[in-house]
């Protein structure tokens, strides 16, 4: 773990320390520079200057190991400082003990070493970074206990002078133990941080001038100014223990060791004690012939720690081989009940291994798959990208970012292609694999949920026909074939609402569903039925012109068919819009130009088909101008009437006006009935302008003098407004209100309109004839049915449909003058006032005179006109 920067504070601790122990250690080096020039005693200077120092380092260790027993956990250190502060304390003991010599000095200094050599031992054990526990502080006290003897027995055999190292012995042998547990402690430490070594390295010089301050006392040698010299190497031992062991900048240890026998096989701690044992046995053996009993004993010491230290390692070893046998059995555990097959490759990309889940899953035994290429697996159609993502992985594109992708079929033991999606990991760097990691996974039925899901997705779910979006996609298709024609049709059905109240919603999806049904049923195999919303059906065809329009033709005439239901018979009606593909810039566009032809048919009737083209966009936006301004057109003043004359053809007099409603739109000119009423009924207005024309015709009739109360005034009714229960009172209002005889108010009512509801118009027609005012069938002869209703209407006059007189003169079989001549006599019959209208020429005139038609309207005998200037022509045929 990296040593962050120092802060302000470590700063200035860092700045303190040096003052603290700089300063004494530069004193000490003088008083021993002097006892070694003979200044001083040499002993007095050793005394005075390790002495005096080595109390300055206990301080100073000892604070600080008071310091970081007291912080709150956040700091970093630990109890070795206190420990080597006591072995700096013992250091400056011994140091002592030659210049003031009790009896048995040599015992002293010799015990002093010892508690140094111990307290240095500890303390490096317990420092920053070399692990918890006392198991791991044993065990690393034991391996330098073992090499300090190994050492110790090498270091009595081999020098020529028996006697003295007899003596001094105990000295070696503390110091080489002392020395061997302080070097294992710092070489085992993780992280292997400075100050630690700085610590370590100052312990191990101490206890080298301690062991020749202990063995010259021992020796009986003092006193000699050699202890001067022996004290600098003190001084700057305890000066490197003092600044290591304090330091208190130093980060958080990691809370538990990564191994803490890690290293157990990482420095040759049982090699090198042997090797230094046997060479020294071996030299001593070839100069000396003779082991002594002293010899002997260190040999057989040395013997039985490494013996010891050795079946420790073993039981280590067994240790370690049953917990690498359980994560083993782990691991095949988990490999056998994964979901997913593990391969292993070699660098030519052969199998080298397999999971057991390859038979269990993919039914592969080890026999078809190891040594076999990986690329036999693949699907021939995937090889190629498979290969392009393992060349990137062997390129070492991935070698930083997550594993590889691949996705690709693979074959199975039944020789069945599986969809399987593969990671692919490059191992290689790892000794201990060192090949390609491939992870299988099978995702057939994941796939097809994705293509379920996709179907669902382009799929109406009630009709089963495709929906918007699958026909935008086919669209699209349809436009990116080069020469390819073809034509969108828009339906929509009309009744599925009335349905949907009367009968329920269930209803309403069974003939959504029929509709469906009846569309497959016309189309071919490339043609693309959709169900666009609601009641809103389309269909794509590769058709052109022609055939797209008799194929719509076909579409309203099956749709308009009654729905046999259970419980129900239902009908529906449609509007078909056609666009060509060719004719929109993009599919939406296409789309849109078939929806507007579709409005256009809807506006003009029920199962209609219309194409598009430019007009009927114009004519839609006309229609939708229409639609909003024409709620407000009787508050703006911008409805008007004009009239056109009925004359009698005997006496060419006025007998009736015929009230006609005009919209002069300010912008758009004068927009006639037959445009206005249709928009009109569209937006719920007719009853509204019916009233408002009843009134202000009955107004303008009030005021003109015609001097006949026989001149009468008619007007034309929808047979919504005629079928209110209140259409009778108000009429009967209104002729009250301008002080008119109901015999001049003629309703008129259009024959094509009478077969929606016969006896609800005959229900009120009678109604109306009971106040006195008369009715009139307009139109009569454009119908297909009107002679089977004239005598069950109650009407007092016909008018006759312009193409009864618009005829040849010519009296052929079949013509038009037999025709009217058939119709007059029956009406004549009837005791019904006849009136022929569209009379726009002298000779259409003559043809309804002869024909026996009381009355004539038309462009020939008078033009629609102003009320003024009816009343000019009223004043001017009566004078």
């Amino acid at each position: 773990m990296a040593v962050p920067p120092p802060t302000a504070p470590a700063t200035r601790l860092s700045h303190r320390r040096v003052m603290v122990l700089g300063v004494p250690a530069a004193l000490a080096m003088i008083i021993l520079l002097a006892g070694a020039t003979g200044l001083v005693p040499g002993r007095v200077a050793l005394a005075v200057a390790v002495g005096g120092y080595g109390l300055v380092a206990a301080a100073v260790l000892v604070r600080a190991a008071l310091a970081i027993h007291h912080a709150d956990g956040t700091f970093v250190a630990c109890r070795g400082a206190g420990f080597v502060g006591m072995g700096g304390l013992a250091t400056a003991l011994t140091a002592i003990v030659p210049a003031w010599p009790p009896p048995g000095a040599g015992v002293w200094a010799t015990a002093g070493l010892g508690v140094a050599a111990a307290c240095y031992s500890v303390g490096t054990l317990l420092l920053p970074g070399a692990g918890r526990g006392w198991a791991l502080h044993s065990r690393r006290a034991f391996d330098g206990l073992g090499l300090g003897v190994s050492i110790a027995f090498a270091g009595y055999l081999i020098p020529p002078v028996k006697d003295a190292h007899a003596a001094t012995l105990p000295v070696t042998l503390i110091t080489a133990t002392g020395i061997a547990i302080v070097l294992v402690s710092v070489l085992r430490g993780t992280p292997h941080r400075r100050p630690a070594i700085r610590c370590g390295a100052g312990a191990i010089t101490v206890l080298i001038g301690l062991s020749a301050v202990a063995t010259l006392v021992t020796l009986g040698r003092g006193d000699t100014a050699a202890l001067a010299l022996i004290g600098v190497p003190l001084v700057a031992g305890l000066a490197l223990t003092a600044d290591g062991g304090s330091r208190r900048d130093l980060p958080l240890p990691p809370l538990e060791p990564r191994n803490p026998d890690q290293y157990l096989a990482s420095y040759p701690l049982l090699a090198v004690p042997a090797a230094v044992g046997v060479i020294a046995a071996i030299w001593h053996l070839v100069e000396v012939r003779s082991f002594d009993p002293t010899s002997i004993i260190l040999g057989i010491a040395m013997v039985a720690v490494l013996v010891l230290r050795e079946l420790l390692v073993v039981r280590d070893i067994r240790k370690y081989a049953g917990q690498l046998q359980t994560a083993e059995a782990h691991f095949r555990s988990l490999v056998a009940g994964a979901t997913d097959l593990t391969l292993v490759l070699d660098e030519q990309l052969r199998i080298r291994w397999q999971s057991p889940a390859a038979s269990r899953l993919f039914g592969l035994s080890d026999d078809e798959v190891v040594g076999k290429a990986f690329r036999d697996l693949i699907h021939p159609d995937d090889v190629a990208d498979a290969q392009e993502v393992i060349d990137s992985v062997l390129a070492g594109e991935h070698a930083d970012g997550p594993p590889a992708l691949v996705t690709a079929r693979l074959r199975d033991g039944a020789e069945l292609w599986r969809d399987t999606e593969s990671t692919i990991a490059d191992q290689r760097s790892v000794p201990e694999v060192a090949a390609l990691v491939v992870h299988v996974r099978d995702i057939g039925e994941r796939r097809h949920l994705e293509r379920a899901l996709h179907k669902l997705s382009y799929t109406d779910q009630l009709t089963g026909l495709a929906n918007r979006r699958a026909l935008m996609r086919d669209l699209l298709a349809y436009r990116r074939r080069a020469g390819r024609q073809g034509t969108l049709l828009v339906i929509d059905l009309h009744g599925l609402g009335e349905i949907n109240d009367a009968r329920g919603r269930e209803t309403g999806d069974a003939v959504l569903i029929e509709v469906g049904r009846r569309l497959r049923a016309l189309l071919g195999d490339d043609d693309v039925p959709a169900r666009l919303g609601g009641d809103e059906f389309a269909v794509l065809t590769a058709d052109g012109a022609v055939l797209a329009y008799a194929l719509a033709t076909r579409i309203a005439t099956v749709l308009a068919e009654p729905h046999q239901l259970p419980g129900a018979v239902v009908e529906v009606h449609t509007s078909i819009g056609l666009a060509e593909l060719a004719g929109g810039a993009d599919s939406d566009e296409v789309l849109r130009h078939a929806d507007l032809a579709r409005k256009r048919a809807r506006q003009l009737g029920l199962d209609r088909v219309e194409w598009y083209d430019p007009d009927v966009e114009m004519k839609l936006n006309r229609r939708m101008d229409l639609e909003r301004e024409v709620l407000g057109a009787v508050e703006r003043g911008e409805l008007d009437l004009v009239f056109q004359p009925v004359v009698g053809l005997r006496d060419d007099q006025p007998a009736g006006v015929e009230a006609l409603l005009r919209w002069r739109h300010p912008t758009l000119g004068t927009i006639m009935p037959n445009e206005l009423l249709p928009i009109a009924r569209a937006v719920g207005i007719a009853a509204d302008l019916d009233e408002w024309v009843l009134d202000t015709a009955c107004k303008h009739l009030s005021a003109w003098s015609t001097g006949d109360n026989g001149f009468w005034l008619s007007i034309n009714v929808a047979p919504r407004e005629l079928l209110t229960a209140r259409f009778p009172d108000r009429v009967a209002a209104t002729l009250r209100r301008y002080g008119i005889t109901p015999e001049r108010l003629v309703i008129e009512v259009a024959e094509t309109w009478i077969a929606e509801d016969v006896p609800a118009i005959v229900a009120s027609l009678s109604g109306l004839r009971k106040l006195g005012v008369r009715a009139a069938l307009d139109d009569f002869g454009a119908g297909q049915a009107s002679l089977s209703h004239l005598r069950r209407l109650p009407v007092d006059m016909l008018k006759l449909d312009a193409s009864l007189t618009n005829t040849a003169p010519e009296a052929t079989p079949g013509s038009g003058p037999a025709v009217i001549d058939v119709v007059v006599s029956l009406g004549r019959r009837l005791g019904l006032e006849i009136v022929a209208k569209g009379l726009e020429a002298p000779e259409q005139i003559d043809r309804a005179a002869q024909a026996g038609c009381l009355y004539g309207q038309g462009f020939a005998l008078g033009r629609p006109a102003p009320a003024e200037r009816i009343e000019a022509y009223l004043e001017s045929h009566r004078a």
